[in-house]
């Protein structure tokens, strides 16, 4: 079974359509395939109806904004109902936020001497939520930066020019949204959030709690020990396992759709439990 359970198109920050990101899944044979723009579901559809022409398998999801103790993380919802009300009004209440973020970011540019930032995020995105990820691909372009990287440190975070703070709700919260909308609720790349393993061990253990279903044990950028820690704690917390590329597109980042290590225990497998 080869899996690809974490994607981004333009209608959040990625760069390709729906359609596009489903033949790039198809041509690197994939059987599952997911669609998991940030807090919208609204490029499922055509996903859909190409993933109905090629012939594979697309599994509804998205990506959720929380809170875990004062701390911003991502939870992945594979399985959904992109017709149920309580997701759709909580993926509606991020949305929000995230627009008054993006006008807070580019205010903190222009005071810091970067003029017209938001129109020029806009003019990167495809769609119509601008995500952080617009504006550092901004600030590339227009040669403020050389990389990702640098545009975090120097700009996006703490209190950077466009560092904002965003209250986003906690996950618990986030969990029933996708338990109500019958998905699986599963927390995106452990290993990218700045904590120490004592620290991703509560975490995974504060989500089981909240009947959290699983985690990202495989993605584009895992380490053989990232992927054997993470099967382990799945083990040890009772969580189901899943993996994903975290595909955006953009030139500057390396990953492609489908090209993940195998999981290293299939009968944890989330899509064996959807």
């Amino acid at each position: 079974m080869k899996a690809d359970l974490h994607n981004h198109s333009y209608y959040s920050d990625g760069v390709l359509s729906p359609s596009e990101l489903v033949e790039l899944s198809n041509k690197a044979s994939c059987d599952l395939f997911s669609l998991t723009d940030h807090d919208t579901t609204e490029g499922i559809i055509e996903a859909q109806l190409e993933a109905d022409k090629l012939g594979i398998t697309l599994i509804n999801g998205v990506e959720i904004s929380a809170f875990w103790h004062n701390m911003a993380i991502h939870i992945v919802g594979l399985g959904v109902d992109i017709d149920n009300d309580i997701l759709q009004n909580g993926l509606e209440h991020n949305r929000k936020l995230r627009k008054v973020r993006a006008e807070k970011i580019a205010l903190g540019l222009w005071r810091s001497g970067i003029k017209d930032a938001l129109e020029k995020a806009q003019e990167i995105s495809g769609g119509s939520m601008l995500t952080r990820t617009h504006f550092a691909q901004m600030l590339i372009k227009e040669g403020y930066c050389k990389d990702m990287k640098s545009v975090f440190r120097r700009y996006m975070t703490g209190k950077k020019p466009g560092g904002v703070r965003v209250e986003w709700k906690a996950f618990d919260e986030v969990i029933n949204w996708i338990h109500s909308a019958g998905g699986k609720a599963l927390i995106a790349h452990p290993f990218r959030y700045r904590m120490t393993h004592t620290k991703i061990k509560k975490m995974l253990y504060d989500f089981k709690e909240a009947s959290g279903d699983g985690l990202e044990v495989v993605n584009a950028n895992s380490s053989e020990e990232e992927i054997s820690l993470g099967n382990q704690w799945s083990e040890n917390y009772n969580l189901l396992a899943s993996c994903g590329s975290d595909f955006h597109g953009w030139p500057n980042q390396r990953i492609q759709i489908g090209n993940l290590s195998d999981l290293p225990n299939t009968s944890r497998a989330v899509w064996s439990y959807l």
